[in-house]
């Protein structure tokens, strides 16, 4: 497999990846902090999406292509933002359940307390690096969606699906490491954690397959247009 060339972004996502895994190496950080910023960076990535589909909805389409089964009409953006927030947020509800079941991190039976606590919970070193992820996340919509002018040509059902890779991804190494939090070798699996959440984000091609389905799409509006 040819391995596409490295970007300056690249370099930056490898460097703030790699932050986590010093940190609990070699400076003390604790793990079962780390693993839930982990947890929040799907948050994080999840309000980011908001908000660009927010901009592209008020500055470029107010409506787009929907076809979900019942056949392809127009909707407003603002109906995909909705839409988005439910079933991406049930995502991430769904993991950080699981990740405070297992790991034990919050021991708390109300679902309401539970994520009270988490400020409290991160620590100072955990509230550092969600602030990492952040920086970087802004910086990174700023440079590669908005500057570059990809806000202007993406459609929303593109736009909507651009998270579920990394939230896949991230589920299967957080709710894993929530085990491995229990067991007590959460240091090395910082480490894999970091080398396979790198690893995807680079060499995976998850667009690809959204880029399908939207060809996919188009070709089945133009036969319904034929049609009529």
């Amino acid at each position: 497999m040819k391995l596409r060339k490295l970007t300056v972004s690249d370099y930056f996502l490898i460097l703030v990846n790699l932050v986590p895994v010093y940190g609990v190496w070699f400076e003390g950080w604790n793990a079962a902090q780390v693993f839930l910023v982990y947890c929040l960076e799907t948050v994080i990535i999840g309000v980011i999406n908001v908000i660009k589909m927010a901009c592209v909805t008020l500055f470029v389409k107010p409506t787009d292509v929907w076809d979900y089964k019942t056949g392809i009409t127009r909707v407003s953006g603002f109906f995909f933002i909705v839409f988005f927030i439910f079933h991406y947020g049930f995502f991430v509800f769904v993991q950080t359940q699981i990740f405070f079941g297992v790991s034990g991190i919050i021991d708390d039976s109300s679902i309401i307390r539970s994520y009270s606590k988490i400020p409290a919970v991160l620590g100072h070193d955990g509230l550092l690096l969600l602030l990492i992820f952040i920086a970087y996340y802004t910086l990174q919509t700023l440079f590669d969606f908005f500057l570059s002018g990809k806000y202007k040509q993406v459609t929303m059902i593109k736009l909507m699906f651009q998270p579920y890779g990394r939230i896949v991804v991230q589920q299967f190494v957080v709710i894993i490491g929530s085990m491995f939090l229990a067991v007590g070798f959460s240091n090395v699996f910082i480490l894999i954690l970091a080398l396979v959440k790198t690893g995807f984000e680079l060499f995976v091609n998850f667009e690809r397959f959204i880029d399908k389905a939207e060809a996919d799409a188009k070709r089945k509006m133009a036969a319904e247009n034929k049609k009529s």
